[in-house]
């Protein structure tokens, strides 16, 4: 199933918004994270963590899920396919990779998230910078795979397509 062009258009639209959206709000939560992690302040790191949370779930979790689920329709509703090429493929897994870690770490943030807020309790000290410069890197992986497209089909891609090359957009 191939997208009319409007439609191919409109969720690449939507795709290239939530993937750089997703990037954007990752580099706000490792600020944050870099925040909780160096400052010396009480009221600096509750306020990081509280806002780290807040970003998590409500900005890099909805993201990420729409840059996953619009990569899917672009991918199977363009030439492109989503098993026939390796970059679809890698590009895929790592997506999904990078999801999973988030949506098992997320309630780790948010336990530290509720310490924070009680004044009296002692205050989670240093950050997340591990979970969010690695995202970090992975997404920028992907973006580089997304934007460069390396060559190589897989063996499903080869034998789908034996012998015949379409034109496939950049």
């Amino acid at each position: 199933m191939i997208l009319a062009p409007g439609l191919r258009k409109f969720v690449l639209t939507v795709h290239l918004i939530s993937s750089v959206g997703w990037i954007g709000a990752v580099i706000a939560y490792l600020a944050l994270s870099v925040s909780a992690a160096t400052g010396r302040d009480a009221q600096t790191v509750r306020a990081a963590w509280i806002s780290m949370a807040l970003i998590g779930w409500s900005v890099i979790v909805p993201l990420a899920l729409a840059a996953l689920l619009t990569g899917l329709v672009m991918a199977v509703g363009t030439p492109w396919g989503l098993f026939q090429h390796y970059w679809v493929v890698i590009s895929l897994v790592l997506t999904i990779v990078a999801i999973g870690i988030l949506l098992l770490h997320m309630p780790t943030v948010s336990a530290l998230e509720g310490a924070a807020r009680e004044a009296d309790a002692t205050y989670p000290s240093g950050g997340d910078v591990f979970h969010a410069g690695g995202g970090l890197m992975v997404l920028l992986v992907i973006t580089v795979l997304n934007v460069y497209k390396p060559q190589g089909l897989t063996r499903y891609g080869a034998r789908k397509l034996p012998g015949q090359r379409t034109s496939i957009p950049r």
